[in-house]
């Protein structure tokens, strides 16, 4: 496998949550390494949020696994069992189906960045526990599955 340009991986920033669950993670930067490689079975994601930003809306996954690793910074980890920090070589990780929550917080002054790797299958869904929202594969809609 060559070696990934990360500079010149696909870049985002911000969220696609409707209004009004995008403004915690407006801030975030994410890198598609896995794209970048050519990978289709799995994705790799290079993400940064930056102080006072979340990685996404707590959310758990019914078709895909995900794992993440912390490269740089202090994150708190918010799950169903409360907070916990997370720094540089900490890793969590997240079974499908599991209605477990999570998602990760900036509190501190500087940036933090982590990896992120998740299966990618087309079925999956994102229930939000704490909001209104469900991610479909046709879009975001309501928890009764109206569209946004």
């Amino acid at each position: 496998m060559p070696k990934v340009d990360i500079a010149s991986a696909s870049q985002s920033s911000g969220t696609r949550y409707p209004a009004p669950f995008a403004g915690p993670c407006k801030g975030r930067q994410l890198r598609r390494l896995g794209d970048a490689a050519g990978l289709t079975q799995f994705g790799v994601n290079l993400v940064e949020v930056p102080p006072g930003g979340w990685s996404s809306q707590r959310h758990w996954h019914t078709h895909e696994d995900e794992f993440v690793f912390i490269l740089e910074g202090e994150l708190i980890m918010v799950t169903d069992k409360g907070e916990e920090t997370m720094r540089p070589g900490d890793c969590a990780g997240f079974k499908a189906g599991d209605h477990n929550g999570h998602h990760f917080q900036n509190r501190s002054s500087q940036r933090a960045v982590f990896l992120v790797v998740g299966s990618r299958n087309e079925a999956d869904e994102c229930g939000y526990p704490d909001i209104d929202l469900l991610a479909l594969p046709e879009g975001f809609t309501h928890r009764d599955r109206t569209p946004y």
